[in-house]
């Protein structure tokens, strides 16, 4: 069974994809209502070696139809969503979420808050 993963940023990329998946995945173009891109500073020295930077977009939620970001869906096996989870920095945290084509996806958000 596949897992469809909503990207929109150093996911994307073919060299985090292959350090990552160990391979090129394509992807659909879709996108995400009710949500903006911000930035976060990624201190992980394997993430920024793979991406290039230490600046990597995240999804901040709007709840404003207005408000949308642009992205591709990656269609992974399950293993490679886990590798996907271990890429990610504890600041995002993995939910699903309705995209513009009206279907569900996995995305990265800003992870909550620690108590």
């Amino acid at each position: 069974m596949s897992e469809l993963l909503f990207s929109y940023g150093t996911l994307r990329l073919p060299d985090v994809q292959h350090g990552t998946f160990g391979r090129r995945i394509e992807t659909t173009d879709d996108a995400l209502p009710g949500f903006r891109l911000t930035t976060v500073r990624i201190l992980d020295p394997h993430v920024i070696a793979l991406s290039g930077s230490d600046e990597h977009p995240m999804l901040e939620r709007t709840d404003d139809p207005a408000d949308h970001v642009a992205g591709g869906v990656l269609e992974l096996t399950e293993a490679e969503l886990l590798a996907a989870d271990s890429y990610e920095v504890d600041d995002y945290a993995r939910e699903r979420v309705i995209r513009a084509s009206g279907r569900l996806a996995w995305a990265y958000l800003a992870a909550p808050p620690a108590p």
